[in-house]
Order: structure tokens, then sequence, then C-alpha cells
């Protein structure tokens, strides 16, 4: 009898196990054994994670979670670090990957250089048309604007179109200027066209871009797949998986849009509209496009232009240039009237303002406009250079958008532009933060490069990648380094209105999550540069 008693309760003991096998919870994936950085409100750390189709379903140990849920595919991280997905708050994605088919100028040292880089792209790729983006003047020995001559002389035919780094400028040929209609007597407004004496030199400053713009070839249908699918290969690889396109017009959009639901683009993309009527008018009549991977509720405005080509617009005369004051690209009285259109709308206004006027003209535009409202999260794209007493504008309605490589790259010239008094509100993100509350970090891309821990050292370290200078720059706005990992992520989502769906690693949010070898929170500062993404992961899948 008890040989049967004793037989009997194993049995039972047995069935009790398998039925507790078979209560756990069925998921598609179960991640275990990982350094797990949530970046939750506690900005919490866990071991192991949960998915069930493109969503996490559960984040805790690994003991916890492997006792709960049955996963199709058990994947040991041995120990990895785990981010959620980087956000890049301002870039320009599908400029970027316009770029990759063009002849690339960054880092050139000299024109000589510009020039060299141009003919052996146009040897490889010959073109009825030249087109190229990344010089900067203030990186050669000169540090003057360049001349058109030199392009007249190797192309007298073929038009030629160069842009600047940061998209304010373009140096064109003679036959770009012929085709555009420019020349001495032409006049236009919230800009700059370059000249020696009488006699124009090709370089032309904001405003009149357009006109060159306006007679440049439209690229192909095909041509803009290939652009986006390179620019997604490319960021992948650094571990985003959101991009904020700062301006894009209703035809990309839509380009975006189909590529996306025919599965062809996985890259999710908070999209600023270009800030064109057409384009502005059909998208307040149809209202907010949003789906799992594109986002469409806001307007991209361009307060002024550039602080390297002495563009952006500055309430005193620049340092270095008597009598200058840069200039606004969008009117004063457009700016207000607009933003009291968006106002009365859902969409956000997210203005780029470089210089403290710019930057004083969009805070009182938005104040004024959204004085009745609350929990707007508009932007201001860059906020670059404050005056002292326009801080107290930023809050809950108002954020600061800006892109920390800014800092280290422009840090051998600014004080030259700005002088000693007005470098106090420059480039001051801790400032920023500590009135707004949040603050959201990106690169602006192609401006500066994709790589996100780039942005990241540039934030916490204030150095560039040479780790100069030695104790960083105006250590004073230096972030820390929760505070940047925020930023990149949940702040960054907070500030497209997506915190509830992406950001962090928590349940009923996106999977979009990055695995790294090293541990961005504890390493060496200096190292952060050098730091590599081994897994990028989107909606569940692995994308790298």
């Amino acid at each position: 009898m008890r040989a049967i008693l004793f037989i009997l309760a194993g049995f039972m003991l047995f069935m009790s196990c398998k039925n507790s096998e078979t209560k756990k919870i069925a998921v598609d994936k179960i991640f275990i054994n990982a350094t797990v950085y949530t970046v939750d409100a506690e900005f919490s750390k866990a071991q192991s994670f949960a998915i069930r189709g493109d969503k996490f379903v559960a984040v805790g140990l690994t003991d916890s979670i492997q006792a709960k849920y049955q996963a199709t595919e058990t994947i040991d991280l041995q120990g990895k670090i785990v981010y959620p997905g980087f956000i890049d708050a301002h870039c320009h994605f599908f400029g970027f990957g316009a770029s990759l088919q063009s002849v690339d100028l960054a880092g050139t040292t000299s024109f000589d250089e510009v020039v060299q880089r141009v003919q052996e792209f146009n040897n490889q790729k010959p073109s009825d048309f030249i087109y190229g983006r990344g010089w900067d003047q203030n990186d050669w020995e000169s540090k003057e604007f360049p001349d058109k001559k030199k392009l007249d002389s190797l192309y007298p035919d073929i038009p030629v179109v160069l842009e600047r780094i940061d998209g304010h400028a373009y140096l064109v040929n003679q036959k770009t200027l012929d085709l555009a209609k420019i020349d001495n007597t032409t006049v236009t407004e919230g800009g700059e066209i370059v000249k020696t004496g009488k006699n124009l030199t090709g370089v032309l400053i904001d405003n009149p871009m357009e006109l060159v713009t306006a007679v440049m070839p439209k690229m192909t249908g095909k041509q803009g797949v290939s652009a986006l699918q390179d620019a997604q290969e490319y960021c992948f690889n650094y571990g985003l998986t959101t991009v904020n396109d700062a301006g894009l017009d209703r035809e990309t959009i839509f380009l975006i849009d189909s590529l996306q639901q025919a599965g062809g683009l996985d890259m999710r993309i908070y999209a600023m509209i270009s800030n064109t009527p057409e384009d502005v008018d059909y998208f307040i009549e149809k209202g907010i496009l949003k789906t799992d991977k594109l986002n469409v509720r806001s307007v991209k405005v361009y307060g002024d232009g550039a602080l390297g080509s002495r563009g952006a617009a500055l309430r005193e005369p620049y340092s270095d240039r008597a009598g200058h004051y840069g200039a606004m690209v969008t009117p004063v009285d457009s700016i207000y009237s607009l933003a009291k259109k968006l106002a009365a709308t859902n969409f956000q206004m997210n203005t780029h303002a470089i210089g403290d006027s710019a930057n004083t003209v969009i805070l009182k535009a938005y104040a004024e406009a959204l004085k009745d409202q609350s929990d707007r999260r508009w932007k201001i794209e860059h906020a670059q250079v404050i005056s002292p007493e326009d801080f107290n504008y930023f809050d809950e309605n108002i954020l600061p958008s800006v892109q920390p490589t800014h800092a280290t790259s422009d840090m051998y010239w600014a004080k030259d532009r700005l002088g000693e008094r007005r470098m106090k509100g420059a480039y001051a993100y801790k400032k920023l933060l500590n009135e707004a509350g949040i603050i959201a970090l990106g690169t602006d891309f192609p401006v500066e490069k994709v790589n996100p821990f780039y942005t990241f050292y540039a934030a916490v370290a204030r150095k560039d990648l040479m780790h100069y200078p030695e104790g960083g720059f105006q250590m004073k706005d230096a972030l820390s380094r929760e505070e940047t990992l925020r930023g990149m992520t949940i702040w960054a989502a907070y500030s497209n209105f997506e915190e509830n769906e992406k950001g962090s690693i928590e349940p009923g949010k996106f999977a979009d999550f990055i695995v790294m070898d090293e541990d961005l929170m504890t390493v060496d500062e200096d190292a952060i540069p050098n730091l590599e993404v081994s897994q990028t992961w989107l909606g569940g899948k692995q994308v790298k």
C-alpha cells in the first residue's frame, strides 16, 4: 500500500510540474543573462525580457522571466549590454541617403581638395549635373569662402552645385548661375549672394539658394528608394531605430509611407513637413498621419541661417565682421502668423534657431501662440545661442532639441563669431535641460556624422574626437551619462509624443533595442567614440 501511495504521489507531483509548464505564457523570444538599461522612470536595470510580436511583454530578472514565459526562441546574451534603440531627434535622413549618391566633401582641408574630389567622382561617374556636399571653409587654412573660377574652367558646360556642410550655402559655377538666372542685378531677402567687388563668387547663402534648387534635376523614384534604403542600412549599423527627418516635402513623405507599407523600409521616421504653404495646408486639412513606422505631425521652419556661414541672426553684430548681423530666413511676421495657425491644430512647430536674435523671435512667437495651451511640445531646433533673459521661455510647451557635436565642431571658431559675453549662452545644454525638464539629442547628420556615440561623447565630455580640449569645452553645460542616454531615447521619444510606444524597454512598447559588448555608462570616457553596436533590433526583428 505504501508503495502504491508513493507512486501516486510521484505521479501527482509530475503532473503538477507538467501543468505548471503548460501554464507558462507563450511568447516569441526571451533574452536572458544581459545587463539591460531600461531607461524607465527610475532608470532601473534588468537581466531579461520577453517579446511577443513586435513588442516587449515583460522585463525583469532572468529566473522570473523564464519561470513565467515560454518562448519559441531563447537567446542567451551572456552578459552583454542592452539599451533602448537610439533616436536621432534631428537629422536629414533622406538628404543623407541622397548624399551617398553624390560627391562627399566632408573633411576636406582645402578648396583644392574639394576640386580634386569633384574631379575623381565625375571621372568615375560621369554626369550632366554634378552635386556634392560637406565642405566647410572653417576647416581650411584660409578660412575664406571659395570662388567659382576653378569650377568655371573645369566645367564650363556642366552645372556644378557644392553644398556647404550645414546646408546653408552653395558654391556653384557660372553655368548654374546662368540656369538659375542669377546675376549682378538679382535681389533676394534673407541671405546673401556673395560678391568680390561686382563679381559673383558663386557662393549663395540661405534664401538665394532656392533659385538654384529650383533648377536642379529632381531625384527619380528609383533613386529616392535607393537613398532611403542606403541611409537605413547605415543608421541601423549605429543602433538608430527612429530618426527625426527635419524637413520633407509631401512627395518624399508619401514615398516613405508607401515603401514602409510594402516592407521595403523598416526605419521608424518622425517626419517634419517642410514649410511650404501647399504641403502645410495639405496636412493640416488631412490631419496627423500616424502608423507604427511613420509619424507626420510637425512642421519644420527655418528661423535663420548658420553660424559657420555667418547667416545666424544675432542681436548685435558679429565679433569678426563689423556691421553684419546675419539674417532671418523666414520673416518675423510670417513666423508669428504660422505659429498662430499651427497653434489652432494638433501639429507641432519645430523651428531652426541658431543666433540669439532668431531664438528671441521664435521663443516669443511660440509663447504668444501657446499662451492658453499646455503640453504642446513645440521645439527649438538647435537652440544654439540664447540670451540670458530668454532661457526661461523653455517649459512643457517649448522644448530644446540640440546636437552636441555642433559644440565640439564649432568651438574652434565660435568665440570669434560671438565674443566672450555671448558664448556664455551658447551650446548651453545643461541650462536648457534645467529649464525645460527634458532635452532631445540628435546629430543633424549629414552636417555632422551619423555616429550616436560621437553625440554621447560630445554631450558628456564636451571634447572632439582628438579628445580636445583637455578638461572639456564649457563644462558647466555638460550632461551626465544618464541625462545623455535619456536624451537619445525616452526624452527624444517624448519630444515626438511617442513616449508611450518607444524610448525605453518596458512592457507594451515596441521591441526596439541594441546590444553592445561594452557598457556605455561605465566605460572610460575617452573610449566612448570608439564603441560599436553588435546587434540592432527593431520591433523584435534583428536588422543588424
